[in-house]
């Protein structure tokens, strides 16, 4: 009788996470595991936030490529901008064209929203 119930139960609560899975109420997740969302400065300026793919780097380099040397891994504590990257900083160390890709098709990065050119599809909320 105890095996009946353990195995009514496990029986029920995969019919449960199925019934939700099939009838879509799993949200939406753009992002993968350890990725973040740069958005300090992307709205404000017309585009869509930026969705870093961390563990994709993580997997081809030693955290120390780029904390802290280039990167404060404290959340608000780097200022990067486009000014910055293009200038060789921040994520512009290595995306500078020799090393990976160069910052030029800005829906590679600014990729938060679905536009693939990177651009807000709405126009940014007005400054408070």
């Amino acid at each position: 009788m105890k095996n009946f119930r353990l195995l009514m139960g496990v029986a029920i609560s995969l019919l449960v996470v199925a019934g939700i899975v099939l009838i879509g109420l799993t949200p939406k997740v753009d992002a993968e595991y350890a990725d973040i969302t740069i958005n300090k400065q992307a709205e404000k300026q017309g585009m869509q936030p930026v969705m870093f793919p961390h563990w994709f780097h993580r997997i081809r380099f030693k955290c120390k490529v780029c904390h802290e040397d280039i990167f404060i891994m404290k959340k608000g504590s780097n200022d990067i901008n486009m000014s910055s990257i293009i200038k060789g900083n921040h994520c512009g160390k290595c995306h500078n064209g020799k090393i990976a890709w160069a910052p030029l098709q800005c829906g590679r990065c600014h990729s938060v929203g679905g536009n693939p050119d990177g651009l807000l599809t709405t126009a940014p909320a007005a400054p408070k």
